[in-house]
């Protein structure tokens, strides 16, 4: 099976003047389809640049990167564009959600943008995101705006945006980063209900704890791939 992330030899150099910082120094990584997998490093780690990478929101400087088998590293900015609206979908830790739209606009953005949603009819494109609200159990909240609901509601809707288009890989840049314990489980509780259901995740994540309920971590040092193991044990969410 050809696995949906597969990199040789990505680098990243950032030039600062006079000085190469190496963010990523040959990273070699393969996830298959269906994997949950959460990313974790401190800060400087090269984890956020790698999920850039990942999420086809940057290039490497050097080496491949292999999306679903094509080889996206070379694309320019709007095919990168191309590639984000058609397979990805995005959860942020800040939400990112537009201030005075509802719930159901903001989960309609993506359809305006992605290229086979332009056929399609404001009815439609309303039906499909209320059926992404109602899959995370927020469909009596589409009228109201970001700043009548709860963080934990906010980030259902950045869920319910991400699943919009259907993509075949979630990027979650650390979903619980900004809610409390019991909210963030119950956001790991929807991500884990989407993994059951075939979804792709890549997780970053700085809780040992959130990332501990994953099928594997992928640990960063200094640019590089330190670990990237299974659990030990069975995800604690089960």
């Amino acid at each position: 099976m050809v696995p949906i992330i597969q990199t040789e030899g990505l680098r990243k150099i950032y030039e600062m003047g006079s000085v190469q910082v190496k963010a990523l120094d040959g990273v070699d990584i393969r996830i298959d389809v269906g994997e949950f997998v959460a990313v974790m490093g401190s800060s400087g780690s090269g984890k956020s640049t790698l999920m850039n990478i990942l999420g086809c929101l940057d290039r490497p400087t050097e080496g491949q990167y292999f999306l679903a088998g094509e080889d996206v590293s070379g694309l320019n900015k709007v095919q990168l564009a191309a590639i984000r609206n058609r397979q990805l979908g995005f959860i942020f830790q800040s939400f990112n959600l537009l201030a005075r739209t509802s719930a159901l606009r903001n989960v309609m953005l993506p359809l305006v943008y992605k290229r086979n949603g332009r056929g399609l009819s404001t009815d439609e494109r309303e039906e499909r995101a209320m059926a992404a609200l109602e899959a995370v159990g927020l469909a009596d909240r589409a009228d109201h705006e970001p700043n009548e609901l709860s963080g934990g509601q906010r980030q259902r809707v950045a869920i319910a945006r991400a699943l919009v288009n259907d993509p075949a890989l979630i990027m979650a840049d650390e979903p619980t980063g900004n809610l409390d314990t019991r909210t963030g489980e119950e956001i790991m509780e929807i991500l884990h209900d989407l993994h059951a259901r075939g979804r792709t995740i890549v997780m970053v994540t700085h809780e040992p704890h959130i990332a501990a309920q994953t099928q594997r971590t992928i640990t960063m040092v200094d640019g590089r791939i330190a670990t990237a193991d299974a659990q030990e044990e069975e995800p604690q969410w089960q």
